[in-house]
C-alpha cells in the first residue's frame, strides 16, 4: 500500500523559510514525477512544483525563484524548500506521486496523495 507522508509545515513570519518533506512508502518513485500542490481556504488546489525522474523541475509562476523542489531517491523522499514566504503562500501543502514512470514533468496526472501539511504565513 502506497503512502505519502508530509512533514515540516508550521507558522512562519513573512520573509521566513520552511522545508517540507514527503516520505513515500509502499513502492519506489525514483522513476516517477513527484509534485507539490497547495490549497488555500476557499480556493481550489493548485500546482506548486514537480520534479521528474531525471531531476528536471517545473514551478508555478507564483513560487519561481523562491521555492526549490528536490528529491533523495535513496530515501524515497521529496522536499520543498520555501524561502521568502509571503502571506499568500498560506495553504495546506500536499505531496503527490505519479504512478507512471518516465513521464515528462507535469502539473497533472497524479495518482497518490498525502494528507497535507499546513503552512501559515501571517500578514
Amino acid at each position: 500500500q502506497v503512502e505519502l507522508v508530509e512533514s515540516g509545515g508550521g507558522l512562519v513570519q513573512a520573509g521566513g523559510s520552511l522545508r517540507l518533506s514527503c516520505a513515500a512508502s509502499g513502492r519506489t518513485f525514483s522513476r516517477n514525477n513527484m509534485g507539490w500542490f497547495r490549497q488555500a481556504p476557499g480556493k481550489e488546489r493548485e500546482f506548486v512544483a514537480v520534479i521528474g525522474w531525471s531531476g528536471s523541475t517545473r514551478y508555478a509562476d507564483s513560487v519561481k525563484g523562491r521555492f526549490t523542489i528536490s528529491r533523495d531517491t535513496a530515501k524515497n523522499t521529496v522536499y520543498l524548500q520555501m524561502n521568502s514566504l509571503k502571506p499568500e503562500d498560506t495553504a495546506v501543502y500536499y505531496c503527490a506521486a505519479d504512478r507512471d514512470t518516465y513521464r515528462a514533468p507535469s502539473n497533472r496526472g497524479y495518482d497518490y496523495w498525502g494528507q497535507g501539511t499546513q503552512v501559515t504565513v501571517p500578514s
